[in-house]
């Protein structure tokens, strides 16, 4: 009702712009004559100056100034007056007709095929879902290709809930292609209902139908959905801010209250004091001073098996060491409680392929680690890799094949891997 009524105001507004327009024009006509006489009075002062310089000899003059007066008097005898606002009517009445006509028109069609309850949807391609962790730039995807793959692996286990969750998320970044918009159609749905059928707490899948939902006009389920999504959700899940980010703007989109929100867990670290002292050591006791921290934090964490965010820093720290066995038993803690994210299976599979001997295959628990990364991120060059090794060492040369094609694909043509990575191509024929 509301945008009827701004319309109509708007039409009103444009209509009393436009009655000066309508009305005629006051004053006396003017006449052709008038604009001839200026002319030729021109004409005329202009052979008088040429004669009086000499340029024109006094015959001449006379001769030129007569045939003037000849066209003058010619001019008279056509003479008709030209009212000042003599336009034709369709001039007249034409453009105030169409700024009326065009804003009913639109505001016709806007009441057939307008939704004025639906919330605006700038649901912009760069928007992460739960399941991502926003980083740079980077090449546009082949979608094509990465939905062919997912659909394959779909039909060689119908059961996965995380490649079709995968699979309907690939649909909608490929839906908003070019103009930036991502909207969840139908057959991101259906991949969406299923992961959620196989995999209730599915954070991606989740979020998305909820996303479908708000787009719909539901707004209420969608928040419904989300704030269950936060709730289950661990408390330093990273994208537990873009998630109450959504909930407070589709909310506020459709007049709803905002309802309360789960704070994420802010990241503990050192205090600026103990960084300064830190500052002021020399590179051996810095050293010393980081080990000392990272073995009482070990020893905490003893009493308090249960602090999921004490295992990822104490992970971290022993990745910075170098001690890289210690930093993947300290991922595999941390994953116990909660599963981790894109970022942090990245970290932990490469806690454990660093302790493979050069050109060898991972061992079970680091394929595990590297599958889950892969379904995380099928374009994961760290999971292509060493995947691509094991299913070479296990005799799958089809599937070390099309893994290794996907890795180059993706690399420089003056990456220096690619010279190796292409030998172990031709261990796969």
């Amino acid at each position: 009702m509301l945008e009827f009524l701004l319309a109509l105001l708007t039409t009103a507004t444009v209509a009393a712009l436009l009655v000066p327009l309508l009305r005629p024009r006051p004053g006396e006509p003017t006449k052709r004559l008038d604009n001839d006489l200026a002319i030729y009075r021109d004409q005329l002062a202009e052979i008088e100056r040429e004669r009086a310089q000499g340029l024109v000899s006094a015959a001449e003059a006379q001769q030129a100034s007569t045939e003037i007066q000849r066209r003058l008097l010619a001019a008279a005898d056509k003479d008709t007056a030209v009212p000042h606002a003599a336009a034709s009517a369709l001039h007249r009445y034409l453009p105030p007709a169409l700024c009326l006509l065009i804003p009913l028109f639109a505001l016709g069609v806007y009441l057939q095929i307008g939704r004025p309850g639906l919330p605006a949807s700038p649901f912009a391609s760069h928007r992460v879902s739960p399941s991502q962790n926003p980083g740079g730039p980077q090449a546009e995807p082949d979608y094509p290709a990465l939905i062919a793959e997912m659909k394959e692996r779909i039909a060689r286990n119908p059961q996965d809930a995380d490649a079709l969750s995968s699979l309907g998320e690939l649909l909608v970044m490929q839906a908003a292609q070019g103009s930036g918009i991502a909207t969840v159609g139908e057959p991101a749905l259906d991949a969406f209902n299923k992961a959620l059928a196989l995999k209730p707490d599915d954070p991606r899948a989740g979020y998305y139908v909820g996303l479908h939902e708000a787009e719909s006009g539901d707004s209420q389920a969608a928040i419904r959905r989300w704030q269950k999504l936060a709730a289950a959700a661990p408390a330093d899940a990273p994208w537990l801010t873009m998630l109450n980010q959504e909930i407070v703007r589709v909310a506020k989109a459709a007049n709803l209250p905002v309802p309360e929100l789960r704070t994420p867990a802010k990241p503990s670290g050192p205090t600026r004091e103990q960084v300064e002292q830190m500052q002021k050591l020399s590179p051996e006791e810095r050293q010393q001073a980081i080990r000392g921290m990272v073995e009482g934090l070990a020893a905490r964490l003893k009493e308090s098996p249960n602090d999921r965010d004490g295992w990822l820093r104490l992970a971290q720290a022993r990745k910075v060491l170098g001690e890289a066995a210690a930093s993947a038993e300290a991922y595999a803690r941390a994953d116990k409680l909660a599963p981790l994210d894109a970022g942090q299976l990245a970290d932990w599979a490469e806690a454990l392929v660093r302790q493979l001997p050069p050109g060898g295959a991972p061992g079970p628990e680091a394929v595990a680690v590297l599958t889950r990364l892969e379904q995380a991120e099928p374009r994961n060059a760290l999971a292509l890799f060493y995947l691509g090794a094991a299913d070479l060492a296990a005799g799958r040369k089809q599937d070390a094949a099309r893994r290794w094609k996907m890795l180059l694909e993706m690399l420089p043509s003056d990456a220096p891997i690619r010279a190796m990575l292409e030998a172990k191509l031709k261990e796969t024929q």
